[in-house]
């Protein structure tokens, strides 16, 4: 049973039903990590972490400033545009063109008094582990399967035995149309976003004789005026995805392909989300999801209910798409993830395929989604991205077969890409057995 007593924060008033929760144990509480009277003079004190301003980021933020956290900051470099306005509640018509995350702090702060959040127009990539290290708890609000990795490969790295504070609790929520996620990584403790990278499949590409000769839905006659048209006639010297008028040169020109086939279905906001690669985003699902995250963020702080993750479950999945459905399950941690495993990731290739194939495989498949990889065997250097005279000297290396490279059944690679600089890709070669 709870405890009757609640212990009031610096605000009594303000803050006397959520004291009655954060302050006070639940059924479940371990009574040896709990101490009610503690509890909001430790959230007053702790730095949280937002990373992404967007439509999910905006309810985390309010969410979190109402739920007692008085020192956030918040990472997000983009600007808001018009299209953001029907689902990205923070922002009004005169943000237009403005930095997401300090409109979206400004606001929160001018509506919850007493927080403080600290705005950064920077990607994640631009901080180094002494920025990260100085926050208790971090929640992502992304729509970047790329950024995830990122923060989730730098917080386990950051992990350190002799150091009590540097596990960082990694909150992560993503939504995409009526469906969505939250889950908690202990890194080194739970399963990472790593092991979990083949439910990230990348979307399979249109190959380019559909969009060349035989459209048959909206977004082919997008990809083929952005893909063909933009490199035949090139209107502008680069392609601004944030740019309207390069968005509607984009859309007329794909609007003329539509109807040329008799394609309906092509606008300028379809236009702008194919190109931009925009996942769908609904208000609901959003307040949703970040109300699960925050729910967390409450939970690890106060140890008032056990947080999800740790020791069980770790990962909740939300479906609104006929009904309101959610389920709960645990995500194992893999012993062969390149980030926080110890083993190599099985591999399975074809012994006569070149190393071509193989570092172009990288970018494709769901296990490893590596675009510019560079590849070392034991002892030997297959292929370096960079520098250019080492990828000039390694280049011939990629119209050689694998066996011509020396390489076996069995024989480990180290594959490293500049967007995971933290990180070395441990993979186990697989040679696939011909077909008798």
């Amino acid at each position: 049973m709870a405890s009757a007593e609640a212990y009031p924060g610096s605000e009594p008033a303000r803050w006397k039903y959520l004291d009655q929760i954060r302050t006070r144990a639940g059924p479940f509480t371990d009574p040896d990590t709990f101490y009610g009277s503690k509890v909001a003079s430790e959230m007053d004190r702790m730095n949280v972490l937002v990373i992404g301003a967007g439509g999910l980021g905006c309810e985390i933020l309010k969410n979190l400033a109402l739920s007692g956290f008085k020192n956030i900051h918040v990472i997000d470099m983009d600007t808001i545009d018009i299209s953001n306005l029907n689902r990205q509640f923070l922002f009004r018509q005169a943000d237009v063109g403005k930095y997401k995350a300090e409109v979206a702090a400004a606001f929160v702060m001018r509506r919850v008094k007493g927080v403080h959040i600290t705005a950064h127009n920077k990607m994640i990539q631009d901080f180094d582990e002494d920025f990260y290290m100085k926050f208790q708890l971090v929640v992502c609000g992304l729509d970047s399967i790329e950024a995830r990795r990122w923060i989730n490969a730098t917080l386990v790295n950051m992990v350190d035995e002799d150091i009590e504070d540097s596990v960082k609790p990694l909150i992560d929520g993503g939504t995409e149309g009526f469906k969505g996620q939250a889950r908690v990584i202990i890194p080194t403790i739970t399963s990472c976003i790593e092991c979990q990278l083949d439910m990230h499949a990348p979307r399979a590409a249109v190959p380019l004789c559909t969009l060349a000769s035989i459209p048959r839905q909206p977004e082919h006659c997008i990809e083929w005026a952005h893909v063909i048209a933009w490199d035949e006639e090139k209107p502008f010297p680069k392609l601004d995805k944030d740019d309207p008028e390069h968005i509607t040169w984009l859309y007329q020109k794909a609007l003329l392909r539509a109807r040329e086939f008799n394609i309906p279905g092509v606008t300028y906001s379809l236009t702008q989300g194919v190109v931009k690669n925009i996942i769908p985003a609904i208000a609901a699902t959003n307040s949703v999801i970040a109300a699960a995250c925050c729910n967390e963020a409450l939970k690890i702080s106060s140890s008032c209910a056990p947080a999800l993750g740790y020791p069980a479950d770790n990962y909740m999945m939300y479906s609104g798409n006929d009904s309101v459905y959610t389920y709960t399950f645990r995500h194992e941690k893999k012993d062969d993830c390149p980030v926080c495993g110890n083993l190599a990731r099985d591999l399975v290739v074809d012994p006569s395929g070149t190393l071509r194939d193989l570092v172009d495989s990288l970018a494709v498949r769901p296990e490893a989604q590596l675009k510019k990889p560079s590849l070392r065997a034991q002892n030997k250097t297959l292929y370096m991205q960079s520098p250019a005279s080492l990828e000039e000297q390694t280049r011939p290396n990629l119209d050689r077969t694998l066996v011509e490279l020396g390489l076996g059944d069995g024989d480990e690679v180290a594959v490293t890409d500049p967007a995971f600089a933290t990180v070395s890709f441990k993979f186990r070669l697989v040679f696939r057995k011909a077909a008798s």
